[in-house]
């Protein structure tokens, strides 16, 4: 470093974000996201992508306008960046290679079941009878089905990524549940803090809403049932929340060095301050009901980004509209804040997109960076019967002006994963 303007209290880089795409129920492109949302409409509707018929939840935040050459969720998620990605860098002012890292959030893929059918029915005659596994790589040796391969690759669309846009080294992609956009960020920004790169490129994808998953997500009792009016049903922190509304989405982020980001003249539009994640044992799916590993995740973040409680003017919560966890999240945002929480405004996303998934993390720093930079505060819709129990300012079913300078945004996600991002609109 040449100025320590450019170093932040360990002396590591400042990470300024340059570029910002996002894609939701809500629409294509950041402007069409935030006019939405910031007017509190839903994206959530009624499923038409596949039948529905004797499911219990019967409405999603698919993202159903964008083409695809093959219906499967490698495709969709792989459109889904490749079109965010585009946004981001031409708000960065980048074209050509990108000559950095890609880290990628990816979902955890698998074949649709109906094309595994497919593909079994296809089997020689020799094979009908065996195992099903044995049967698919019957049909495959006996004619390549390149489409299904790619549809089982996990490593396929960062790779895709990588060739579109000339990323450098091999593409890392992850998947850590809910936290997992929040996640790519962190590990860009480890990247520049280390000295490795001057840039990175930052995506997260979830185009993977299917029967099965709706089955899945069910089976554990995590998925709102209120179907009619579909708009309706996600509704953090309100006495009647059921469950979480499953959706698609992606954004990108492009994270730079400050120095970087200023010799070329790029538009600073927030700096990415500060990064927590503690993995919590207590459950395969549920979190710990003291909420321990989610207060030291927010900890955590507050003290990679050097900035005490009182400097948070704005909390992005995770908010997925579930009994325990939105509980949860409040009792570890009291034991951070204390008194002071009640008078922090507090929004979820997830009441007009639903919960992205692997994508929320991202979208929703995403959203974070455009509240510093509009001074507007999206609403959380559905708010009309507080939980007594959850005394918040959730900027209820109306959008809010505030200039605010500093955000945290949560994500605390299923097998334990939990990440926090602190993010300011200046450096200091």
């Amino acid at each position: 470093m040449t100025a320590s303007r450019f170093t932040d209290h360990l002396g590591r880089p400042i990470i300024a974000v340059t570029g910002m795409g996002v894609i939701t129920s809500l629409g294509q492109g950041l402007t069409d996201n935030w006019n939405a949302l910031t007017s509190g409409v839903s994206g959530i509707h009624a499923i038409k992508r596949f039948p529905t018929e004797g499911l219990s939840t019967r409405i999603s935040g698919t993202v159903d306008f964008i083409s695809l050459p093959a219906a499967n969720a490698v495709e969709r998620s792989y459109a889904f960046a490749r079109e965010t990605t585009i946004e981001a860098l031409a708000q960065a002012g980048l074209s050509g290679d990108f000559e950095g890292p890609l880290f990628l959030a990816a979902p955890p893929v698998e074949p649709e079941w109906s094309d595994r059918f497919a593909l079994a029915d296809r089997a020689p005659p020799s094979s009908q009878e065996g195992d099903a596994y044995d049967r698919f790589l019957a049909a495959m040796r006996e004619k390549p089905d390149p489409a299904f391969f790619e549809a089982a690759q996990f490593g396929s669309i960062s790779e895709r990524l990588a060739d579109r846009f000339g990323t450098r080294g091999l593409p890392v992609t992850l998947s850590t549940a809910c936290a997992s956009g929040a996640t790519a960020i962190q590990l860009g920004v480890e990247a520049i803090r280390q000295g490795r790169t001057d840039r990175a490129l930052t995506v997260a994808t979830d185009g993977s809403v299917s029967a099965e998953a709706l089955i899945r997500f069910s089976l554990l009792s995590a998925l709102s049932t209120q179907n009619d009016p579909p708009e309706k049903a996600s509704k953090p922190f309100s006495k009647e929340r059921d469950g979480f509304v499953i959706a698609e989405g992606a954004a990108t982020l492009v994270l730079e060095s400050l120095e970087s980001a200023i010799a070329r003249g790029a538009r600073v539009l927030g700096i990415m301050k500060g990064c927590g994640e503690k993995a919590d044992h207590f459950h395969r799916t549920r979190s710990s009901p003291d909420g321990a590993p989610a207060i030291a995740t927010i900890r955590a973040a507050l003290a990679d980004a050097g900035i005490g409680e009182d400097r948070i003017g704005y909390i992005n919560a995770h908010g997925t509209s579930t009994p325990e966890n939105d509980k949860m999240e409040y009792g570890a945002m009291s034991a951070v804040f204390g008194s002071r929480l009640s008078t922090i405004p507090v929004s979820s996303n997830k009441s007009m997109i639903g919960h992205t998934l692997t994508a929320a993390g991202a979208v929703e720093a995403v959203f974070s960076l455009q509240t510093m930079l509009t001074g507007t505060l999206p609403p959380t819709i559905n708010y009309n019967n507080p939980d007594p129990s959850i005394v918040l300012d959730v900027v209820p079913n109306k959008k809010r002006d505030a200039e605010v300078g500093a955000v945290l945004s949560n994500s605390f996600g299923f097998g334990g994963q939990n990440a926090s991002l602190v993010m300011a609109l200046e450096p200091v």
